[in-house]
Order: structure tokens, then sequence, then C-alpha cells
């Protein structure tokens, strides 16, 4: 009797902050946004907290665009960014930056490519020399394209054919679920299409896409927007901006037919299921209820999925998954996405039982909804995420960098906690029932090698 009235009494206060949150002014991120004669854009979160400063550099170019017949190119030019410029030799940028007491990494997504560096405020004039830099060219040379090519290459091998489950989780419900190549192709890369890059392609894509008209820089810290658009313009503005290509057309319907495919995997100790389904549109209204859904259903150890499956029936060993999962967040997709889910399940248990399992939780929220209790606590972990994730100059730099890239509006990152607090219980029903349906399902079971052996019906694995 105590813990369900501890628990009714935590529920309620929940609700009771997130419906004061709605009803009061939110917490205003500042954002001030210029955009430079030759394209460049720049969003600038001024923050005097701390004497340090994070840049994030966008570009609108990720695995999508890549050339069909060049699969895993983006990613192979991600590495080749940091290989030096004729002005900065390869191992300058990381100089700089770690002897300087900072940090930076680099990642590509299906509709970006994204370069994040964090240091003390002193050194942001030097990044941003070093970003451009890099932006107006790169040592182009063989040694440095077979270089990061075996590097790509070796990093398939680790994190792909010699990993069990084999991000198949991604790389394979992309394939299964989508129809057009730029959707569902592999963008970490075949061997073959990276050994015929060359390097007439890497100096051809980054003419076409590494320049200011395909770019935003997000930069958050101790500096105050016109400092900073004065540095973007004392580094960037005379780069030239060219045309850029038209975007090929990657929209897609819903599936209309459930997609199965079955794989075998040497390396895998366990049982394991990917599921996926055709997302809404970024942008759209089924966006943020689709958000919070994914949140219920998968977003941590509270959620319908794990309470459900791992939990309650104990048919799983563990869950994950969301919106666009396994290539972002469900704010930074620009095309057709995912909600995907990952889930090694136990040897005696039948996929067929974690499908019924899957189906029968959202079942319940497609005819229920949700309670108001369950709704505020699910969004307050959301909204809490959400402004943690503000506080790092990073990751707030980085964000606003692509929601300005994806969106067109970094002012964005201000409404999303508002669009998150309006969402309602029905909202939270019509997207289960719109998309989490069977027709809308695609769905791979991999199973380790002993355990298919029985099983002469299965298929083989592509890896």
């Amino acid at each position: 009797m105590r813990t369900s009235r501890l628990s009714a009494l935590i529920a309620g206060l929940l609700f009771a902050v997130t419906a004061h949150a709605a009803d009061t002014d939110q917490w205003q991120l500042p954002v001030a946004v210029k955009k430079l004669d030759n394209g460049l854009t720049v969003v600038v979160s001024e923050d005097h907290s701390s004497p340090t400063v994070g840049i994030s550099t966008v570009y609108h170019v990720g695995m999508r665009l890549e050339p069909q017949g060049r699969t895993g190119f983006a990613h192979l030019f991600e590495h080749l960014m940091f290989e030096g410029t004729p002005n900065a030799p390869k191992g300058t940028f990381d100089r700089v930056i770690q002897g300087g007491g900072g940090v930076n990494n680099g990642s590509t997504r299906a509709d970006y490519t994204n370069y994040v560096e964090s240091a003390p405020i002193s050194a942001l004039e030097p990044l941003l020399w070093l970003e451009a830099d890099r932006m107006k060219t790169l040592d182009f040379s063989e040694k440095n394209l077979d270089n990061q090519r075996d590097v790509v290459k070796e990093e398939i091998r680790v994190n792909v054919k010699n990993q069990p489950y084999a991000a198949f989780y991604w790389l394979d419900l992309n394939a299964l679920a989508f129809d057009k190549w730029p959707n569902k192709h592999d963008g970490y890369g075949s061997f073959e299409d990276l050994d015929h890059a060359s390097i007439a392609d890497v100096k051809a894509f980054h003419d076409t896409f590494y320049q200011p008209a395909n770019a935003v820089i997000g930069i958050s810290g101790d500096v105050t927007p016109e400092q900073a658009f004065a540095l973007a313009q004392k580094y960037f503005g005379s780069i030239p901006s060219r045309a850029l290509p038209p975007r090929a057309d990657i929209a897609e319907p819903l599936n209309t037919k459930a997609r199965h495919l079955e794989q075998t995997d040497t390396m895998a100790k366990a049982p394991a299921i990917a599921v996926g389904w055709k997302a809404p549109e970024r942008g759209s209204k089924d966006q943020m209820p689709m958000l919070v859904l994914a949140q219920l259903l998968v977003g941590d150890d509270a959620s319908r999925f794990y309470q459900g499956l791992v939990k309650g029936r104990e048919q799983l060993l563990q869950i994950q998954g969301g919106l666009n999962f396994a290539l972002g967040s469900g704010t930074d997709y620009a095309g057709p996405t995912l909600f995907g889910l990952f889930a090694i399940y136990k040897p005696n248990a039948q996929p067929d039982q974690v499908l019924a399992a899957l189906d029968e939780e959202i079942a319940k929220v497609a005819h229920d909804g949700v309670d108001d209790a369950t709704l505020a606590r699910v969004k307050t972990k959301m909204l809490s995420d959400w402004y943690g994730g503000m506080e790092d100059f990073l990751s707030r730099a980085d964000t606003l960098a692509k929601l300005q890239t994806l969106w067109g509006d970094a002012k964005v990152v201000n409404q999303v906690p508002g669009w998150i607090n309006q969402v309602t219980s029905d909202d939270v029903r019509r997207v289960a029932q719109t998309y989490l349906t069977d027709a809308n399902r695609s769905v791979i079971i991999r199973r380790p090698v002993a355990a298919h052996a029985k099983d002469a019906g299965a298929k083989p694995a592509k890896h």
C-alpha cells in the first residue's frame, strides 16, 4: 500500500511540474543568426558561465547524397578532412586543438556531416582559421587517400564484419525497409566502392559540397554574437560559394506490406531481432508525438517494452531503439527514417512470440492512449534530456548548427520543449495507430549459426 501511494504521489508531482512548465515561460536559449554574403550561415549562443567555447561546422551532405557506386564516400571524406591542407599539414589540427586543452571530432549521418571542437575561449580565433582553411582546400594526395581509405575499411572490419550482429539493426534494416537507393544503401561503404574512389572524385566532392553555401557554423560560449560574426567574416567571408546540384527526390510513402528477412550470425551468442517502421516526416505534426511515443515505448528502463518484455515476460535480454535510431536523434533528420528497435532475445523464446509481445504493448497505446501521470513522466524525462544537452557548449553549438541546416531555423531549439508539452494522449494514440502497423513494419531475425542449423528454412546473412 505504501509503495502504491508513493508511486501515485511521484506521478502526481511529475504531472504538476510538467503542467506548470507548459503554463509558464520556458527557458529561452539565446540564439543569434547571420548569413554571410557567400551563403555561410553562422549561429551564435552567447553564454559567459564558462570561459570556453563549442564550435560545430555542419555540412549539408551525408550518406544520402553520396554518388551511386561510391557507397561510404561521405564517411571516407569525413576522415580526409583531418588529413591536412597545404597551409596546415597533417597533424596541425589535432596539435593546435588538443595542445590547447580542447577536443575535436567528426561524424557522418544520413543528411549531414559535422565537425566539432571545444576549447578555452582563447582558442576561438585559431579554431575558426583552421575550419576555414580546410573548407578552402585539402591536401589532395594519393598518400592521404590511400591512408584514409584503409582506415575506413578497417573501421568496417571492426564495427561490422567482425562484430556480432554487425549493425544489421540499421544497415540491413534500412536496406529492407526503404526502396530508394539514397535511403537504403550501405553508408559505411563496400570495399570495392572505396577502392574505386579517385583523387578526382574526392576533389569534386569537396568542391561541390564543402563550401559556404552548404555549411552552417554553430558557436556557443563565452563570446558575443558581434564578436563571433566578425571573426566568421574575417576567416570565411572571402571563400567563394558555388552552385549546389539539385537534391534528389528521396521521399517515400509508408509501406503497405510487411517485410521480413532472416539471417545467420557466426559471432552472436544469442538470437536478435531488428524491427523498423517508417516514421513521420521531419517537421510534420506527427514528429513530436512519435518522439513521445518512442520515449514511452523504448526510451529507458521505465519504458513499456523494457518493463513488458525484459522484466515482465522475460523474453528479452535487452532492447534499445527510438526515432531515427542509430543514425542521430529524433530531431536531426531531413529525409525518410525509421522508428527502429534492436533486441537480443532469450534462446528459449521464439521471434513470433517477441513480435506478438511488442504488438501487445503497441495495441494498448493504440487503443487506450496513455494516462496523464505516465505522459507527464515521459515528457519530464524528455525535457530534462533536452535542457541537459543545451548546458554543454559543444552539444549546444552542434544542436543549433544541425537545426539551422535541417530545419532552416536554429531557433527551433526554443520551440521543441513547447512542442513536447503540447503532445496529448490522443496524439500518441494517433501515431501508434498510423505508423506502428504490421503493413508498415520491417523485421529482421538474426540467429546464431548453431541455432539456425535446426531451421533449414532460414536465409543466409549478407555480411
